[in-house]
């Protein structure tokens, strides 16, 4: 297939073209010399197939365009009532000595701009009537963003306090670090912490800003929390469905949760994809999500939903054009249903025929709820935000999750007073076997690798925890070397820059918020005899080493 050059595009034919394909007239004024470089100037780009998909993509930016538009244009309605009652109050009114009188120039102008509707037209103060005694309702209690907007896609993640263990950071980094750099550039990543007291919030929000702090800067993340005031009184719901009321209330805070976050969200960026904290995913899901939106859009399928996971309301992704339609179904019905059956129920309202079968409607379902194969998104955690619940759900479509990294390590003897837990021991850990699962680690015990003869070490890297265990890490945790020479011909150790042990070892590193410790060791040492980690602190939890690598000289 030929490459489209920029003189193609001056052919009438390349138009017609693009209309067949896509349904799209493209006049003479966007087939610009500028338009052209946009799309065809760049080394990726070969061939007919990828240049419809830019084009899905512009079109579904003008979608969202056009959405932004007609929002100002309701905020201009809005505005031009207002001014009607102002206009109709009277001009008595407006001679109070603090508003000036309006000229008849700007009460005819209003007048033209303004009317009086029939019609009452429902808003969220229809269902959510107690939002217009707070204004502030529906703002951010907090909120923390350098204001990215016009992104490709907008990612939610809701996260609560639970009970057990939090997976909010280990999905983050996940997520992130699954990304290229030009991903992040067109990405956000919105943290809904859905929680009202403000103290917690800050808490996470604290937690983010010492683990990515680069990431915030560049506007990928931002943290959001909703005000109480935004939710009914959570005390007197209907019970519904049969279900003991700590469950109703459960569900129906989460239906006006993903209504809140919509809402944030939406004017944000072309697409939206719900999430949950306790996920992971694989490399260039970023990509594969994008190439099948625009691919399913350019092939003019009417989609609504796009899966990239079969669990509940994870990965799912939305034209952020068309959020207001699952807004308003969660806000109508909050109290009523789980948010995956308001979506299925919503889905069955739009498409399926009463006249005909369920055969058929689920035939029908299936041309706008598009499933993606294999899934994107697994499902990590085993405690549900609801207390007391577990939930050991996972995408078989996935594939295995990754809960360890094996590494070619150097000879040595490996001893712990840890008791491991069944076959979880160090030394398979070592080898890259498996990974290392201790049970309580007491103050005063170590972990140590003793290397015959000495080796010269220069670097390490230790990562306690895994994605299915992520608070199994070890904390007050210090990494410790023990060279040859003695610590009397060490000049770096003379001078005070390294601290050492009662027994001659040097501490090199510790294991920081993560649970990670990663470091250089200094060639001054020469040849060291022992590594070790030594713990500080009685650990509540058990402990996970999920990777274990010593880099040597020879190491290439």
């Amino acid at each position: 297939m030929r490459r489209l050059t920029l003189s193609a595009y001056q052919d009438p034919s390349v138009g017609r073209m693009l209309r067949r394909r896509l349904g799209v007239v493209f006049t003479a004024a966007l087939l610009t010399p500028a338009f052209v470089l946009f799309f065809i100037n760049s080394p990726d780009l070969s061939g007919e197939q990828v240049l419809v998909q830019r084009i899905a993509e512009l079109r579904e930016r003008l979608h969202h365009a056009e959405m932004l538009n007609q929002e100002r244009l309701h905020d201009v309605i809005v505005l031009s009532q207002k001014f009607n009652i102002l206009t109709h109050a009277g001009v008595g009114n407006l001679t109070n000595g603090r508003i000036p009188i309006l000229s008849q120039e700007t009460r005819e102008l209003l007048a033209n701009l303004s009317h009086t509707p029939d019609l009452h037209l429902p808003s969220i103060y229809s269902y959510l009537p107690h939002l217009l005694h707070t204004p502030d309702a529906t703002t951010p209690a907090f909120k923390l963003s350098k204001g990215r907007h016009s992104a490709t896609m907008v990612m939610g993640v809701p996260t609560v306090k639970r009970q057990v263990q939090s997976y909010l950071m280990t999905t983050l980094r996940n997520l992130i670090d699954s990304m290229s750099i030009e991903e992040m550039d067109e990405c956000i990543i919105v943290v809904f912490v859905a929680e009202w007291d403000l103290d917690y919030v800050h808490q996470v929000a604290s937690q983010i800003e010492r683990q990515f702090p680069e990431h915030l800067e560049s506007g990928l993340l931002e943290v959001i929390s909703p005000p109480e005031e935004f939710y009914p009184n959570m005390d007197k719901l209907k019970q519904t469905l049969g279900d003991p009321m700590e469950r109703v209330r459960w569900r129906t805070k989460q239906n006006l949760d993903f209504a809140f976050l919509m809402m944030y969200a939406q004017p944000k960026g072309t697409f939206y994809v719900q999430l949950e904290d306790d996920i992971q995913t694989k490399k260039g899901y970023i990509a594969t999500m994008k190439k099948f939106a625009l691919q399913k859009t350019s092939e003019k399928k009417n989609w609504f939903v796009l899966d990239f996971c079969q669990l509940g309301f994870i990965g799912k992704m939305f034209k952020c054009v068309e959020l207001p339609y699952l807004v308003q179904f969660f806000i109508m019905f909050y109290n009523d249903k789980p948010v995956d059956w308001l979506l299925d129920y919503l889905i069955q309202t739009k498409i399926c025929n009463l006249d005909k079968d369920t055969k058929h409607c689920k035939k029908a379902k299936e041309n706008v709820w598009i499933h993606f194969k294999p899934s994107l998104f697994q499902h990590i955690g085993t405690h549900s935000s609801l207390k007391g619940k577990v939930q050991k759900l996972k995408d078989k479509q996935f594939g295995k999750v990754q809960l360890y990294f094996p590494h070619d390590n150097p000879s040595a003897v490996v001893e712990t007073q840890i008791k491991p837990y069944k076959t979880y021991t160090l030394q398979r850990a070592y080898r890259g076997e498996s990974y290392f699962w201790g049970l309580l680690p007491q103050q005063g015990d170590m972990l140590q690798f003793t290397f015959d003869p000495p080796i010269v070490i220069k670097g390490y890297l230790f990562r306690s925890g895994n994605v299915e265990h992520p608070s199994d890490r070890f904390y007050n945790t210090t990494v410790e070397v023990l060279p040859v020479q003695p610590l009397s011909n060490l000049e770096d150790v003379q001078s005070g820059k390294y601290k050492t042990t009662e027994d001659n070892f040097i501490v090199i590193g510790d294991f920081d918020d993560m649970g990670v410790a990663e470091g250089k060791i200094s060639e001054s040492f020469g040849e060291i005899k022992t590594l070790r980690l030594s713990i500080h602190v009685e650990s509540e939890n058990w402990a996970i080493l999920s990777e274990i690598h010593i880099e040597t000289a020879e190491a290439r």
